[in-house]
């Protein structure tokens, strides 16, 4: 069984940073592509950035330059590190495993970026 829990949200003001982290639970964590996605209220969920199980990465358009992904297969985490923050990047951040066809999520950490 696969389980995600994620941490590292909050409140932060407008340029701050914030980093969050996932752990996950399961043998499949280096075999996946892994990353995270945000939802606002009233809007979809959209891609914030994945990476593949050797470190290719995609990036959503709004936080290239901003944001940054890394992985540590050797202790199933995946960390997302988040610079220059705006009040459009609030919103709850999931932590997304795929694997098989299946798509893994976690419970979700709320960011809150605001003055």
């Amino acid at each position: 069984q696969v389980q995600l829990v994620e941490s590292g949200g909050g409140l932060v003001q407008p340029g701050g940073s914030l980093r969050l982290s996932c752990a996950v639970s399961g043998r499949i964590f280096s075999m996946s592509w892994t990353g995270w996605y945000r939802q606002a209220p009233g809007k979809e969920r959209e891609l914030v950035v994945d990476i593949s199980p050797i470190g290719s990465i995609v990036y959503g358009d709004s936080v290239k330059g901003r944001f940054t992904i890394s992985r540590d297969n050797a202790k199933n985490a995946v960390n997302l590190q988040m610079n220059s923050l705006k009040p459009e990047d609030t919103g709850v951040y999931y932590c997304k495993v795929y694997y098989g066809g299946v798509n893994y999520w976690g419970q979700g950490t709320q960011v809150t970026v605001s003055s």
